[in-house]
């Protein structure tokens, strides 16, 4: 529902009088990716349009992390298709096209949520392809979390952007670290 009501929202910017956006009618009409957590004490749940995505980090990095959401892109279809192989698709000049997206341009949206139980405590990295462009295995984004990241989530944000600008910060940067489990209601960190 969330993410049907983020969808209104951006098709209501495209029937906006051109002056009011300061657009021509040769340009596109506003259009965005989506993603996001929620979570809870036992479950987190994702929710996506796009190329944004959500990787799990465990705290104590015993187990593998793991990347949560799949790409709506040009490369992800051939993929599943099964008319490349990763490495193939992921090659090619057509690769990051992002085939959904939020706009009154898009195609009929249907938005991708999933759920979880981890059977540890970790962190939610939501992120912009801003960021996963620098770190885009699961892995690789671990790396990058900070080992302290469950107790200082906002500071390891700040070292996740970082790292993306770091790296060359070729994209907008959005990223948020969630602490699984969810704090109880008040609980501040540092």
């Amino acid at each position: 529902d969330a993410i049907v009501a983020a969808a209104n929202a951006v098709n209501a910017l495209a029937a906006e009088p051109a002056t009011a956006r300061e657009q021509g009618p040769h340009q596109n009409a506003p259009a965005c990716t989506i993603v996001g957590s929620v979570v809870t004490p036992e479950l987190l749940i994702v929710g996506w349009v796009g190329d944004s995505r959500v990787y799990w980090v465990p705290v104590d990095r015993s187990t593998p992390p793991a990347r949560l959401t799949e790409d709506d892109s040009w490369a992800a279809q051939m993929v599943a298709a099964g008319l490349m192989n990763e490495a193939e698709a992921y090659a090619d000049e057509r690769a990051h096209a992002i085939t959904g997206w939020l706009g009154a341009d898009a195609y009929e949206l249907e938005p991708h949520t999933a759920s979880f139980k981890p059977d540890r405590p970790g962190v939610v990295v939501v992120c912009t392809d801003g960021l996963w462009n620098y770190a885009e295995a699961a892995d690789e984004m671990a790396e990058a979390v900070p080992l302290d990241a469950a107790s200082r989530p906002l500071h390891s944000a700040q070292v996740l952007v970082g790292h993306a600008l770091d790296g060359g910060g070729h994209d907008n940067v959005t990223v948020a670290v969630l602490p699984f489990p969810a704090p109880p209601m008040g609980a501040g960190s540092a």
